[in-house]
């Protein structure tokens, strides 16, 4: 089993040092990353390391600021979870117009 990311997913880890990361430690940060900034591909590779179990678990219990409402919608159509209660997104999250702005 692999313990680092592959390669292939350093460009959306761009600011991290893939060979210190590990799979399960990191795994909320790494699956934040490339759920909502991968390319398909990416999402692929991520779905064959964790599986759906583990990104469901994601989605179930952590509210990662990263995710978008759209990222989450997609994700809640894909585990049939619409009436599944998932953590509320960060308050900035659930914001439209930009922080700094009153």
């Amino acid at each position: 089993m692999l313990r680092r990311p592959p390669e292939d997913l350093g460009w959306v880890l761009w600011d991290l040092d893939v060979a210190e990361l590990d799979l399960e430690a990191h795994a909320d940060s790494i699956l934040a990353r490339v759920l909502e900034h991968g390319r398909l591909c990416d999402v692929r590779s991520v779905l064959e390391i964790y599986g759906p179990d583990r990104i469901h678990r994601f989605f179930r219990e952590a509210a990662h600021p990263i995710i978008s409402e759209r990222t989450r919608g997609f994700w809640r159509a894909y585990f049939c979870a619409e009436d599944e209660p998932w953590p509320s997104p960060p308050a900035f999250r659930q914001s439209k117009s930009a922080p700094w702005l009153d």
